[in-house]
């Protein structure tokens, strides 16, 4: 790890938070976001400095909505939240027990969390129990990422599931799309550290379900309305990622030795590195850039004007990538496909898939 500190230089590290490990998943082939969040550099901070800032941030007003939503769905220990668990998972029991990890206070919170969830496994009751704003802890690239979620981990028969409370809405069973996607990637951020906690404690992890409950508003009223949401896809891809970044070295052979992304702050805290030399240390590193990116990345604004100048203009779209395990563009894809184009590490099984397809296609074309 020492080679990421060199990246990262002066600049305190940024600790990583449940969003920004979700959007590792987001756009997994990307070298520069890899050594980055691997190196725990501030990508805003980056950003601005460079002149390109990303308008990132949720409004006011969709703060308080959110609040207020979470605490309609969380009033009197749980108990709308119960109403709809009994519905969709068929709950067995009349009523749970609810612990909320919050009040313990934060020094305390992450081994009480463990405690919990310890205990709760070793029994292997029936009764449901409901656990409000548990601390989880990740490993991400050699650091520990402690996630305070305002979710709720349910626990019934030895069974988990993680309960994520979004405010955007369902109107007549739909929600829109990327929300819910972006939803699913970071509850999967929350099961894997789940289950991750439980295997340390010498419990089998798949006794997290991959099976996520959403709670959002029913049409245009506050109403809840849970539904199951399957994360497993956004589970795969996490995973590899943070295995990428835990192995890192060999991001890092090919990198200049004298190569840094330090902002050089100087005593008030301002970066004082002059922005054209961070430009070109950033270039000296591979992104793998994409539209969706705008609504994930603090340096997509920079990584877009460099994909423009160098005439990027065959990149395929974020749910077509994570379909093809972070294939970027369509010379990439059509070149796995044809055999004219070797896969790089982890891209075996796509490549294997490209390839039969394209001849499927030969196929039905004869």
């Amino acid at each position: 790890m020492n080679r990421l500190d060199a990246l990262r230089g002066t600049t305190p590290q940024k600790p990583h938070d449940a969003r920004a490990i979700a959007a590792l998943a987001a756009n997994p082939g990307c070298a520069r976001r890899a050594l980055l969040d691997g190196a725990g550099i501030d990508k805003d901070a980056t950003a601005r400095h460079l002149g390109f800032p990303a308008p990132f941030g949720q409004s006011p007003f969709a703060i308080t909505r959110g609040n207020a939503f979470e605490a309609l769905v969380k009033a009197d220990g749980c108990a709308e939240l119960l109403r709809m668990l009994r519905e969709l998972l068929e709950l067995p029991v009349a009523e749970v027990g609810y612990h909320d990890v919050e009040n313990v206070g934060a020094h305390l919170r992450h081994a009480h969390t463990r405690a919990l969830f310890d205990r709760a496994a070793r029994d292997g009751h029936d009764s449901g129990t409901l656990y409000d704003h548990p601390l989880l802890g990740l490993e991400i690239a050699g650091h520990t990422a402690f996630l305070e979620p305002d979710v709720v981990a349910f626990q019934l028969g030895g069974r988990f599931h993680i309960v994520e409370i979004k405010s955007f809405s369902v109107i007549d069973g739909q929600a829109d799309p990327s929300a819910v996607a972006a939803a699913a990637r970071q509850a999967a951020v929350y099961v894997l550290a789940l289950r991750r906690l439980l295997g340390e404690l010498g419990h089998d992890p798949r006794r997290v379900a991959h099976d996520v409950v959403l709670v959002c508003p029913e049409n245009f009223a506050n109403r809840p309305v849970a539904t199951l949401v399957d994360v497993r896809r956004q589970l795969a891809v996490l995973e590899r990622q943070l295995s990428r970044m835990t192995g890192l070295d060999r991001l890092v052979e090919g990198l200049p030795e004298d190569l840094t992304f330090d902002l050089v702050p100087g005593e008030d805290g301002l970066p004082t590195r002059s922005a054209a030399e961070l430009s070109d240390a950033l270039r000296r590193t591979t992104a793998r850039y994409a539209p969706d990116c705008l609504s994930t990345c603090d340096l997509c604004f920079f990584c877009r004007d460099e994909a423009r100048q160098e005439g990027a203009c065959d990149l395929l779209g974020r749910q077509v990538r994570d379909e093809l395990g972070g294939v970027a563009s369509v010379g990439e894809a059509l070149g796995l496909a044809d055999g004219t184009r070797d896969p790089a590490e982890g891209q075996e099984e796509i490549a294997r898939l490209l390839r039969n397809a394209e001849r499927l296609r030969r196929e039905c074309l004869a």
